[in-house]
């Protein structure tokens, strides 16, 4: 196959950059939500902000945990690594870099990180469970990427994590659209998110997406996870099982809790439960959504509401009678022999989102000649990257009751006011925006200090809208205080 991408189809790691106005262009959400165009909420004023600690690698999931230290994986460093909060002293409790895989520019290396609610509370549980990347081919010169979640346990004597127990191996990877956020839930289950592994776009554009691909019974006994891509996972935390009160989807119980992802980087619990979770979109439509049992999230037959804005699947691997491999990739310049499906022609079963960001008008001009040849730059997402429900009891008043959500390109936090006992966002608040790549927050428990991760690398819009190559704080912690 000849692999051939226009110069549209850069991928937005590289050079990312809109202007305000973009990512506040008309165009109102869909029915049961709102988008970002309801806001135009000015920042929210009185943070000290400190950069706590540098030097880390591509922090990816930061965790606060019950020693008072903070817990971060380090993606391309392929390591965790705790943190002083007060001093910003590292040290490494686990070092991957003999196992895990991390390809240069990949979404790919040590990500998801969940820590047991028993851990140092003298239970015989001091359990940490870390996601990672590796190659399954590893007496072969070719790299075979999988993913897998391992259990560890924690010597608070050494402050290592030794004695792996593998829950799950041989799951979906490779460099694009890992989602991999780890959560431990009050259910006592474990949850995770895959992405659609950047499948029908870029490098991978002749790649079907299973997103919509429900397991068979077959594949769950020969333990195929290959139609785990763009789902969110729930396991047994004691041995990665199948919880036996997990849907039964297709005819078939899996690991599947809920499906229909493109890009999941956020995932977080409500003080109720309730399960909250972001999805990046293409080029329009990123969403945070509600997540329930078995529900539908409609990637990648829908993005954002079925509305039928600015948004078509176009399957390429579905060419004919010219096949996908003699074709070029082009996000703007479709060819005719690839389908188009519109929003509304899919029928299957549906969850909306209960917010969009980036959500335009079937006349919006993704090649707005004022980015020149980087057109991608007026695309009006902002790569949502991370959720953090924020408690109605917290240290800082005007935060209560709020979803916190990071961005990537976008380079902001905002904050989500949720209304109806959680069910609705209300409005959505840049709190603070910055050259800098959001990744991940952890919260202390008093709630009066956020703490957030940034990337060490990538492009970002700064203050002014315009594209930025240098960031301000990379492979950093910083803390917001009031």
């Amino acid at each position: 196959m000849r692999i051939r991408i226009a110069l549209a189809a850069i991928p937005a790691v590289l050079i990312l950059g809109v202007t305000q106005s973009a990512l506040f262009q008309a165009g109102a959400g869909g029915p049961g939500g709102e988008s970002d165009t309801a806001t135009g909420a000015a920042s929210f004023d009185g943070f000290t902000k400190q950069v706590v600690a540098t030097g880390l690698d591509n922090p990816y999931e930061l965790v606060w945990g019950p020693d008072d230290f903070l817990w971060v994986t380090e993606k391309n460093g392929r390591k965790v690594t705790r943190v002083d909060p007060h001093t910003g002293a590292k040290n490494t409790v686990l070092d991957l870099t003999r196992k895990a895989v991390h390809t240069m520019g990949g979404q790919d290396g040590v990500l998801g990180l969940a820590l047991h609610p028993d851990l140092l509370k003298n239970k015989g549980r001091d359990y940490v469970y870390v996601s990672y990347t590796y190659d399954s081919n590893a007496s072969d010169a070719e790299v075979s990427q999988r993913l897998r979640i391992d259990r560890y346990t924690y010597d608070s004597r050494t402050g290592k994590l030794g004695r792996p127990k593998n829950l799950i191996s041989g799951l979906a990877s490779g460099t694009d659209h890992q989602s991999a956020r780890l959560r431990y839930g009050p259910d006592g289950k474990l949850y995770y998110t895959i992405g659609d592994q950047g499948a029908n776009q870029l490098q991978h554009f002749c790649e079907p997406n299973r997103a919509q691909s429900l397991p068979t019974a077959e594949e769950i006994e020969a333990k195929d996870w290959t139609a785990y891509r763009g789902k969110t996972l729930r396991l047994d935390p004691e041995n990665g099982s199948i919880p036996a009160d997990n849907p039964v989807l297709g005819g078939v119980r899996s690991h599947v809790w809920a499906y229909g992802f493109r890009n999941a980087q956020g995932l977080d619990f409500g003080p109720d439960g309730t399960l909250y979770g972001t999805d990046q979109g293409p080029k329009t439509d990123d969403e945070v959504n509600i997540l329930t049992k078995g529900a539908n999230y409609g990637w990648p037959r829908v993005a954002g509401y079925r509305d039928d804005k600015a948004y078509a699947f176009r399957p390429w691997s579905a060419s004919a009678p010219t096949p996908c491999a003699d074709l070029t990739f082009s996000d703007l310049e479709v060819p005719a022999s690839v389908p188009r499906h519109k929003e509304t022609d899919w029928k299957g079963r549906f969850t909306e989102p209960i917010r969009t960001f980036g959500t335009v008008g079937s006349d919006y001009d993704f090649a707005d000649p004022k980015c020149g040849e980087l057109i991608y730059l007026c695309w009006p997402t902002v790569a949502n990257s991370s959720i953090t429900y924020y408690p109605g009891t917290g240290g800082i008043a005007g935060l209560r009751d709020s979803l916190l959500m990071t961005t990537l390109k976008d380079g902001t936090v905002y904050q989500l006011k949720l209304t109806d006992g959680g069910r609705k966002v209300a409005g959505a608040v840049p709190l603070w925006k910055a050259r800098n790549r959001y990744r991940d927050i952890a919260l202390s428990p008093d709630g009066k200090s956020v703490y957030v991760a940034t990337d060490s690398e990538g492009n970002v819009r700064d203050r002014n809208g315009a594209p930025a190559t240098k960031l301000e704080n990379p492979g950093s912690i910083l803390l917001f205080r009031q």
